[in-house]
């Protein structure tokens, strides 16, 4: 289908062949004739590249009134805002909490863009917006099986076709296994294809010869050749860290091939301290230098974190994680689109994230530690990071490899035989299995999981869904987790559910008994988007605040209160921290609401006190590079920390208004931070 065709106007059309875009991609024509351009509700399960951002835009386009685009992480909200502000005579918003347009300016706008989240918190506080859209598109929508962010997406898409009436209902995925079961649910059409505009394979890398084993049949041998070396790199045999560990030194040949032949190569890793150390390996071979991007992550800030950076940047590598400040996440991103970068390790959280294609990609690393084991990654995880491989126009063909869990060379009586009389060692055979033949695990909702069915119902019956237990079950009838569970009674949950939020303050029954109201403090909790656990937290810190003396409470005192809360997240506590915060504790005992004896879990309110240490120092003046030698925390945890202690800060102060409580430091703590 030709560009013309499109009931778009002049200026778009044009706005598309500037872009090299003639004719639509086979899936784009699909959801064309499936109605995305004629207000029909459409589900896209289609590859990563393959076009699902041009339909978002259709559909957005051809929508009789404003359009929002939900999406999952902040970066690709601005990823997207970028895009769609560039579309002529659109005028785009953005609301992530990093980018917060005014109130009128998502009023006006003929786009919004945000994550669930925020969207989530508009309906709960009656934000008139969301009434008038025409179109809601839901990038990633396989994530309504995310334990965290699954029941917020849920529960949105339920409730904003109640604000919304009519609204059409765009869904984007490219890894799904169920998405008839999702189409269902959004009375949609679906479109699903496998087509690619750059073909991708999938190999496994065979430890017993030292090759790539692909899914077309061919085998790809990996040991570097040492006679003809990537121009800008170092004999890799030259690298005694290359040659220590088997899955490293395979994933470190793999990159060098990559380059060597003109492409980029992304390589993903289980965790920060693995991203930074293979791209220290990575930079002593060499693969380009590029001192002007290092000079301006230095410029950034000079933590021992952003000067590891620095250095493996200039040799041409980079490594991603959250850990890292958000303006270097930025600027590896932006070089690595503009080709001024050739390899990043990174953490599987990029694969959900912006748009950063590579030719090969691969995946070192298969499993994780879960707190208690090494547990193999999610399928639909690993076909993420894979779909990255392949950039349109740019790459001849997208290449995915996994390795993970190579010790050495393995015995030939490890090996086995495949019908075809190929060999393949059995620890191939279980990865080829497990990730290559597999497909991604279906998504389940995670509605009923305590404490989101609390957040939901609280919010339900503040926005004005619901009044009653028969109520609230009526919304959550709409639910996926309906569509999926057709059968299943919530009566008994929800009526525990609804015990646990009177028994916090939160809601209260009239004399029925069935009628069903927020309190001033349930409508703040939910009005503020705080869990209602950290809410009836945040009020017991509230009234222990009243019982100290005024001349011992300080914004510590504050900091305590909301650092302990399930809304601010966690630290690491290492073992040479506990001597030094045990006795900074003790000696701010009566500072603090917390009395020593009655705590039961120490090492979390040690955590707690160390989150605490590090705003105060923060509020003090205390630069970026102190505060992550001092305490060993990433620059990027340490903004993350900030921004949640800022907000909770203020939902304490909100908070005091609502108990009508003279209690002033929650607002102090958040004008010092």
């Amino acid at each position: 289908m030709d560009i013309n065709e499109l009931p778009v106007s002049a200026a778009v059309r044009e706005h598309y062949y500037d872009a090299g875009i003639t004719q639509l991609y086979p899936p784009q024509e699909a959801a064309v004739k499936a109605g995305v351009v004629d207000g029909e509700n459409v589900i896209v399960a289609i590859p990563t590249a393959a076009g699902k951002t041009l339909i978002a835009q259709l559909a957005m386009l051809t929508a009789d009134g404003p359009a929002l685009y939900i999406v999952p992480l902040r970066a690709l909200a601005r990823e997207k805002y970028e895009t769609f502000t560039a579309l002529p005579g659109i005028d785009a918003a953005i609301s992530t909490g990093d980018f917060d347009a005014a109130e009128n300016d998502l009023e006006t706008a003929d786009v919004v863009v945000a994550t669930a989240e925020k969207v989530d918190s508009a309906i709960r506080n009656g934000a008139s917006w969301v009434d008038k859209l025409a179109c809601v598109v839901v990038d990633e929508v396989h994530l309504l099986g995310s334990a965290n962010r699954g029941p917020t997406l849920e529960i949105t898409l339920a409730t904003i076709q109640r604000r919304a009436s009519g609204v059409q209902v765009v869904a984007l995925s490219a890894t799904i296994d169920n998405p008839e079961e999702v189409a269902s649910w959004l009375d949609a059409e679906l479109v699903s294809s496998t087509w690619r505009p750059v073909s991708l394979r999938t190999g496994v890398y065979d430890a017993s010869d030292e090759t790539v084993i692909f899914d077309d049949g061919n085998r790809l041998p990996i040991t570097a050749d040492s006679d003809s070396p990537p121009e800008t790199a170092t004999d890799l045999t030259e690298s005694d860290d290359t040659s220590t560990d088997a899955d490293t030194k395979a994933t470190i040949s793999l990159v060098a091939d990559a380059v060597i032949s003109g492409g980029q190569c992304l390589a993903f890793v289980r965790s920060r301290q693995e991203a930074a150390s293979l791209a220290k390996q990575l930079a002593d071979v060499g693969f380009g230098a590029n001192p002007e991007l290092a000079e301006d992550i230095r410029d950034i800030g000079t933590t021992p974190t952003g000067k590891q950076l620095a250095d493996a940047v200039t040799a041409g590598v980079a490594f991603h994680h959250a850990g890292l400040r958000s303006d270097h996440r930025i600027l590896i991103e932006s070089a690595f689109r503009n080709r001024d970068l050739r390899v990043i390790c990174a953490t599987p959280t990029l694969a959900a994230g912006v748009n950063v294609p590579a030719r090969r990609v691969v995946v070192r690393d298969l499993k994780r530690y879960t707190g208690e084991k090494m547990a193999w990654l999610p399928v639909l995880e690993v076909h993420q990071m894979c779909g990255r491989a392949g950039r349109p126009h740019l790459d001849p063909y997208g290449e995915a490899v996994l390795i993970g869990d190579i010790t050495n060379k393995i015995d030939s009586s490890d090996a086995q035989t495949s019908a075809d009389g190929e060999q393949k060692s059995i620890r191939t055979e279980s990865r080829w299995r497990r990730y290559v033949d597999a497909g991604p695990e279906s998504i389940e909702s995670q509605l009923t999981a305590r404490n989101a069915l609390r957040t939901h119902v609280l919010a339900l019956i503040v926005a004005g869904f619901a009044d009653s237990k028969n109520q609230v079950l009526d919304v959550l009838d709409s639910t996926f987790f309906a569509h999926q569970s057709s059968t299943a009674d919530l009566t008994a949950v929800i009526d525990d559910v609804v015990a646990e939020l009177i028994e916090m303050g939160l809601l209260t029954t009239e004399t029925t008994n069935t009628a069903l109201a927020a309190t001033a403090v349930g409508k703040t909790v939910s009005q503020q988007y705080i869990q209602p656990t950290t809410g009836a937290e945040l009020v017991d810190g509230i009234q222990s605040i009243t019982s100290i003396p005024t001349e011992q409470i300080s914004v510590l005192t504050a900091l305590e209160v909301v650092c302990g809360t399930p809304d601010m997240h966690d630290t690491y506590l290492g073992n040479r921290e506990r001597a030094d915060l045990y006795r900074f504790a003790t000696s701010n005992m009566d500072t603090f609401v917390t009395n020593l004896s009655e705590i039961d879990d120490f090492e979390s309110w040690l955590c707690t006190i160390k989150l605490a240490q590090i705003l105060t120092a923060w509020s003090n003046g205390v630069t970026i590079d102190e505060i992550v030698e001092r305490y060993r925390v990433g620059p990027g945890d340490i903004e993350s920390h900030v921004e949640r202690a800022r907000w909770l800060l203020g939902t304490a102060d909100a908070l005091t208004e609502t108990l009508g409580v003279d209690v002033d430091i929650f607002a102090e703590g958040h004008t010092q931070l």
